[in-house]
Parts: C-alpha cells; sequence; structure tokens
C-alpha cells in the first residue's frame, strides 16, 4: 500500500455532503483575504503553514495572559510527556538548534520550571528535569490548548473534522516516505543499502 492510502474516497464523498460555514466571513484578516482574494488556490504548504501559524499565534495570546513564553510551552510540553531528557534529546524532539534549548532551559531554570543536572560518572551530558512548579502548569495551561484547538474547529463538522485529519496525516505519511528515500540515497551507509534503492512500499 502506498502511502496515503489509508484516506478513503468514502471520507471525501461524505466530507462534501457536509459543508460547513465560516464562523465569520467578514473578517477582514491579511491571511484570509489571501486565501479568499488574492490567491485562493495557492499550494498546500502555504495553506498549512498559515494553519500552523494561526494556531500558534492564538495559543501565543492565551499563554501570554499566564506571563508563558510560548517557546517555554514547546518544552514544558516534551518534558511533562517524557522528563530527565538531556538538552540535546530536547533540541532534536522539539526541532530547534541546540543553542535555542540552551537559552530556553537557562530562562526556564531561572523561572523555576525546571533543574537541569548531570549524573555521577557523565559530565557530558546535562539532563532537563521539571520542578514541582514546572509540573503544576501542566492543569493550567493545557486547557488553554484545548480551547485553541476547539475554536479552530468552530462551524465544522465531525464527518470533515476527521476528514482533515486523514488528510494530514496522509500528508506527513508521504513526505516522511520522501525524507526517509531522499535520506538513503545521500547517506547509503546509515542504512547499510548501497547503489540504487528499491521502493519502500
Amino acid at each position: 500500500m502506498r502511502p496515503g492510502q489509508n484516506v478513503t474516497q468514502d471520507a471525501f464523498r461524505a466530507a462534501s455532503a457536509a459543508p460547513d460555514k465560516p464562523v465569520n466571513p467578514h473578517i477582514n484578516h491579511p491571511v484570509l483575504r489571501h486565501w479568499r482574494e488574492a490567491v485562493p488556490h495557492d499550494r498546500l504548504a502555504h495553506l498549512v503553514r498559515d494553519a500552523s501559524r494561526s494556531f500558534q499565534k492564538s495559543l501565543q495570546l492565551r499563554l501570554a495572559k499566564h506571563g508563558i513564553a510560548f517557546g517555554h510551552w514547546t518544552f514544558l510540553r516534551i518534558l511533562w510527556e517524557t522528563d530527565g531528557l538531556t538538552q540535546k534529546e530536547l533540541s532534536e524532539r522539539a526541532g530547534v538548534m541546540e543553542p535555542t534549548t540552551f537559552a530556553a532551559m537557562k530562562a526556564m531554570e531561572t523561572l523555576g520550571y525546571i533543574a537541569r543536572k548531570q549524573l555521577p560518572g557523565n559530565r557530558k551530558n546535562v539532563y532537563v528535569y521539571l520542578t514541582a512548579k514546572g509540573r503544576a502548569l501542566k492543569r493550567k495551561l493545557v486547557p488553554l490548548a484545548v480551547q485553541t484547538n476547539q475554536l479552530a474547529v468552530q462551524g465544522l463538522s465531525a464527518v470533515n473534522v476527521q476528514t482533515a485529519r486523514c488528510v494530514l496525516l496522509a500528508m506527513v505519511e508521504n513526505l516522511a516516505h520522501d525524507e526517509l528515500t531522499i535520506d538513503q540515497t545521500i547517506h547509503p551507509k546509515k542504512t547499510g543499502i548501497v547503489g540504487k534503492k528499491k521502493p519502500l512500499v
């Protein structure tokens, strides 16, 4: 099965049969003008990027009311799921450079959200642990993210929300497949494959 085939035609037909209306079609916003008037059929990559930015901005405004930087939220989310990671592991999971992580950890430590420790016998790695204050933020901040997601799908049917999930997951799967294929071509020794590659699926 090729990536993306889990999105069935039935899902698309069901979504088409359940049209949705925007919450307020008269909102005057530069991003909306771009998609409604300037370039309504612009590339999907740009649409996903704008949607992601809108999600981020909405949550950022809510976090700011509690004095939380969006960059700190990113690391808090990771640590709530897996505490005791190294700064390098945090960088990889957050998708940022290590100097960015170092600066954020320094600020978060000053705020009392995390503690950085070196384990006995290992002076190379610095491990990051949540403090009680950092763990307590989860109960206060996660509902803000839930609210942002609920606002984003306001006015949409459950069928169309599920179809959107299927489409986005298929896109992620297709691009992950492409990334792996290209990476194996550029770095054949990483996978032990030399020469022409066979299709992964």
